[in-house]
């Protein structure tokens, strides 16, 4: 697939992500009673598909929940202006939000019902800069081991024409979610 139609069909799938977000549920907390009994991976295709809300931090800093399936977790995201420090370039902490999100995202389609997790590591390298000329990266997270206690992933941001500009790995704990009051 050539750059340019690698791009079109990037677009084209965020679009069809944003049209069902703006007419779901929107930006929030999903309620106890929308997720319960919910594998991770459920919930996330149920986020997907507009059924539940998405986090708010996805609007804040433009990127997108664009793909899900077991053990995997795809964002795409828009660098811009709003994003960049004080040098004119991407700040780290873009990066780092987005491979944080697509690798927990990863991890949570690996949690039985009634199982949680939380971020107790994270690596980020950033390996090349995100200039103004891309418009659009990706950001793919896969779960490399998910245990009882502890799960690992692995992740990379990319441009349209396959350049690495970042990868990460995480280490997440795993544990019993309350059950819904």
């Amino acid at each position: 697939m050539s750059n340019i139609s690698r791009i079109e069909s990037w677009l084209a799938q965020e679009q069809e992500v944003l049209a069902r977000a703006q007419t779901g549920a929107g930006p929030g907390v999903a309620r106890p009673e929308q997720i319960a009994g919910l594998t991770g991976l459920q919930m996330m295709q149920a986020m997907l598909r507009g059924e539940i809300p998405f986090a708010a931090i996805a609007r804040t800093l433009d990127f997108t929940l664009v793909e899900i399936s077991e053990g995997r977790a795809v964002f795409q995201g828009t660098p811009g202006p709003a994003h960049m420090n004080p040098m004119g370039t991407i700040h780290g902490g873009w990066y780092a939000t987005l491979l944080d999100s697509a690798l927990g995202c990863a991890v949570h389609t690996m949690m039985p019902a009634g199982r949680g997790y939380t971020t107790a590591q994270l690596g980020v390298n950033v390996v090349r800069a995100i200039g103004p000329k891309v418009k659009r990266v990706r950001a793919e997270g896969q779960v490399v081991h998910c245990g009882r206690q502890l799960a690992t992933a692995e992740g990379r941001i990319v441009g349209p024409d396959g350049t690495l500009y970042a990868h990460a790995s995480t280490t997440c704990l795993v544990f019993d979610m309350p059950p819904p009051a």
